[in-house]
């Protein structure tokens, strides 16, 4: 049974290649396109298994006895552990078959939300959703290389933005579902969501498929030149015989800009959570705004971070030709500007506070996609998983920052230090993507 599945999540080889050039636009086009629906759909099921708890949690503390320390501890903990993983397995995903490695992942993601609706016992619940996080971390990297493998640097802004769209619409869908559910019983919040993520697992290994090599096709480097009107005979620069650990230690774990983005995105999942996490509260018990209400303008943050990735997207490629440094750099300014806004403004419309609050969703969200931009276009294509669960494991050990630690923060000083410190991160987070101002794919570099 292990040997099968050691076999399945080999990449799969490749096939004689299709000679017909008409025949290959027609592939490509084909494949691209449900490569992008097939990963997009994926992962926004991997956040049905993941953001439900938060629904459930004032149920489980009436019912199970568990206390919010226990809770945010379960959170921390599976935040961390899920940068680890996100981390670890980028190796993995760079040399696996993305169409089964993502589907495992959701299943056992799957199993873990089922053991922990039947669960009865708070610590074994707490123990069997930190390993959720572990098998959440399998969700990346494969769609990771995906995308990467058949979308040039050229366009990566616009489809990894369209891509991470996922993470909002995931998000909103464990939302409302689990609003459903929790009415009936909080244990439908773990039991739904789980059914619906074993087909969601079925769906991956129908749709996904490996490398454009795997079916016959040429690498997205040479269709791209030959898309372009070139030659077709800039082949890919990464094929050589050079062992990828060796690869990877040179292109991510020796490479200072990748440091750079990595740490960046420390301070901007700082505030990107502790505005997802602590939002309801901060506009409940600082403006006022009933719970009910503040619950809506939280979700409206999450939709409106959409539009900011998108327009992020397509600034970093028709504007910035590819330097996605560049459009961070400008939106963290931005999002400063509306958390301050947020913190300093003295009026009594909830509408006021609601739409600041989409205002820094709008320009958080843009830099959380494009990190994987800067990353992946720096560490190539062969290493891109790797690099971007790189950037993951510093983005989700903010948790504890934008968890625990806002919360303590918050509980012994006021909000007014835990709003100093936000504002502290969008401009360290800004600082040091003007260090990434000129960082382009190497893909690039090595043509020119």
């Amino acid at each position: 049974m292990l040997r099968q599945i050691t076999t399945l999540l080999r990449p799969a080889p490749e096939i004689d290649r299709i000679r017909d050039a008409a025949k290959v636009e027609r592939q490509y086009a084909y494949w691209r396109q449900r490569i992008l629906y097939a990963s997009l759909i994926g992962y926004a099921v991997f956040y049905l298994v993941r953001k439900n708890l938060p629904i459930a949690m004032p149920v489980m503390q009436e019912t199970m006895g568990v206390t919010k320390a226990d809770l945010g501890l379960f959170l921390t903990l599976h935040g961390v552990l899920y940068g680890v993983s996100k981390f670890a397995n980028g190796f993995l995903g760079d040399r696996t078959n993305p169409r089964w490695f993502m589907a495992l992942g959701l299943l056992l993601s799957a199993m873990m939300n089922i053991f922990c609706g039947f669960t009865g016992a708070a610590l074994t619940f707490g123990v069997f959703w930190v390993m959720n996080g572990w098998f959440q971390g399998m969700g990346f990297p494969p769609c990771a290389r995906s995308l990467t493998q058949w979308f040039s640097p050229a366009e990566r802004g616009t489809k990894f933005a369209l891509w991470n769209t996922s993470h909002s619409i995931g998000a909103a869908a464990a939302l409302g579902l689990c609003s459903l559910l929790v009415t009936h019983d909080w244990r439908l919040c773990f039991l739904v969501p789980a059914v619906v993520a074993v087909a969601g697992a079925v769906f991956l290994v129908d749709r996904l498929r490996d490398s454009p090599q795997s079916l016959g096709l040429p690498p997205i480097e040479a269709y791209w030149d030959m898309h372009e009107g070139g030659s077709g005979q800039n082949a890919d620069a990464d094929s050589e015989a050079t062992a990828f650990r060796e690869f990877v230690i040179h292109r991510v774990l020796l490479n200072p800009m990748i440091w750079v983005v990595s740490l960046a995105n420390f301070f901007v999942y700082t505030l990107r959570y502790a505005l997802l996490d602590w939002g309801p509260t901060m506009l409940s018990e600082m403006k006022g705004i009933h719970v009910s209400k503040a619950g809506w303008s939280v979700a409206a943050y999450e939709l409106a971070g959409v539009a900011g990735m998108l327009l992020s997207g397509w600034m970093t490629d028709r504007v910035f030709r590819g330097r996605a440094g560049r459009a961070c750099a400008v939106w963290m300014g931005l999002c400063g500007v509306c958390v301050w806004l947020f913190w300093r403004s003295t009026s009594q419309s909830p509408l006021v506070y609601s739409a600041l609050l989409c205002a820094a969703g709008f320009f958080i969200y843009g830099p959380q996609c494009l990190v994987g931009v800067i990353a992946a276009n720096l560490a190539s294509r062969r290493a891109a998983a790797t690099a971007i669960g790189l950037t993951g494991l510093l983005g989700y050990l903010s948790t504890v920052l934008s968890g625990w630690g806002l919360g303590r923060i918050a509980d012994t000083a006021g909000w007014d230090p835990v709003f100093v410190v936000l504002l502290a991160s969008a401009v360290v987070a800004g600082l040091l993507f003007v260090l990434c101002w000129n960082a382009v794919a190497i893909e690039h570099v090595e043509k020119s």
